[in-house]
């Protein structure tokens, strides 16, 4: 099984935490994602049946954690 495992390192690691806590909960097809808070940000695990579904998951996930970033940033969380 393809698996990924992304660090991201933010001071905004709550709100993004927050933002995305629905979507992992979320079934998604042929994966399986984890996010957990370290103390020095995020790291974001993605297991996935097949190459496919790992790029689909990652490409969702990188582009609503940049969302969420983005407005952490712009709301001082």
């Amino acid at each position: 099984m393809p698996r990924a495992t992304l660090w991201l390192a933010t001071p905004h690691a709550s709100a993004v935490m927050a933002a995305l806590s629905p979507e992992v909960g979320r079934e998604i097809p042929r994966t399986r994602v984890r996010l957990t808070k370290v103390k020095e940000g995020i790291v974001l695990e993605v297991e996935a049946s097949d190459l496919g579904a790992l790029r689909a998951a990652l490409n969702s996930y990188l582009r609503w954690m940049e969302v969420s970033e983005e407005i952490g940033k712009m709301v001082g969380e």
